[in-house]
């Protein structure tokens, strides 16, 4: 927790005001209701969804970050309710969400395992997951995301772990990633789009 305090103690937004490409990209296939949001960092996601009309909650470690996400609701005249918690044993109630959105949310297996399969459990049927994450081999790219590999997980990790959904959209690419001043240049991600069967 303390380093992503000290990452978020700043003026500047770490990774910018603006929304995930990914996520922009993807937010036509969210239903309309409840969105949570996890390591949602300085709220660039959540109060992009707000603005779009979702009930947005933020989840993540750093109260530093959060407060930075309420000023930047504030900025874009949106409200978004805020959580700071642990992912490690965070309670997600089952078949409560229309969608949750993990962006960039990077966790030993030990913890994003249980989270993951929380995460399908937590979905109404028919509820969405947007989730961009780096990929094992973006820590010889340097261009963001965890230097430790172990943080990092690929297309076959994400697909067990996320079991019970169908996964419309996965996809292992390299793409331009520019968000704030810690994702910058060619990276290689993996994304997953994906519904929870009715």
């Amino acid at each position: 927790m303390l380093m992503w305090n000290q990452r978020y103690a700043t003026e500047e937004y770490a990774y910018g005001k603006e929304p995930n490409d990914f996520l922009r990209r993807t937010a036509d296939d969210i239903p309309p209701g409840r969105i949570l949001c996890l390591a949602e960092g300085e709220g660039r996601n959540a109060v992009y969804l707000a603005q779009q009309g979702w009930k947005v909650t933020a989840v993540d470690i750093s109260e530093v970050g959060l407060a930075k996400a309420q000023r930047l609701a504030a900025e874009r005249g949106v409200t978004i309710e805020t959580i700071q918690a642990d992912l490690a044993d965070f309670h997600i109630e089952p078949n409560s969400w229309e969608a949750v959105v993990s962006i960039f949310c990077h966790l030993p297996v030990d913890i994003r395992a249980p989270l993951n399969q929380r995460v399908v459990a937590g979905l109404k049927p028919g509820g969405t997951l947007v989730m961009e994450a780096y990929h094992p081999r973006q820590v010889d790219m340097g261009t963001g995301g965890p230097e430790n590999p172990e943080l990092l997980a690929d297309l076959d990790t994400l697909r067990a772990e996320y079991r019970g959904l169908n996964l419309q959209l996965m996809q292992e690419i390299e793409r331009p990633v520019q968000e704030g001043i810690y994702h910058r240049g060619e990276s290689a991600v993996v994304q997953i789009l994906g519904f929870k069967p009715h």
